[in-house]
């Protein structure tokens, strides 16, 4: 199991709320734009996703492990999970 360093704790346990899911069809509009406010276009492959406090913040590809995230918040927490969650669901697929 992959663990946080301690700063990155600390940041997860400032926010309200934070899930990390696969995306799907509905985040369509918001991954756009979350790839405007990036300034890049949106990861090939399948994405997940990190929503701190009901709003979607940061994407990563599982095929390229690209990572696209609002510039306007601090993200590095949520990017970490997302990757510890990827290398989890790619440890299933095997």
């Amino acid at each position: 199991m992959s663990r946080l360093p301690p700063s990155l704790a600390r940041e997860i346990g400032a926010r309200d709320s934070i899930t990390i899911r696969v995306s799907h069809e509905g985040d369509a509009e918001l991954l756009e734009r979350l790839a405007g406010l990036a300034g890049t276009e949106l990861p090939e492959g399948g994405l997940i996703v990190a929503e701190s406090d009901d709003e979607l913040i940061a994407a990563l590809s599982l095929r390229t492990g690209r990572v696209i995230s609002d510039p306007f918040h601090v993200t590095s927490d949520l990017v970490a999970l997302l990757r510890v969650r990827a290398a989890q669901l790619e440890r299933l697929a095997a």
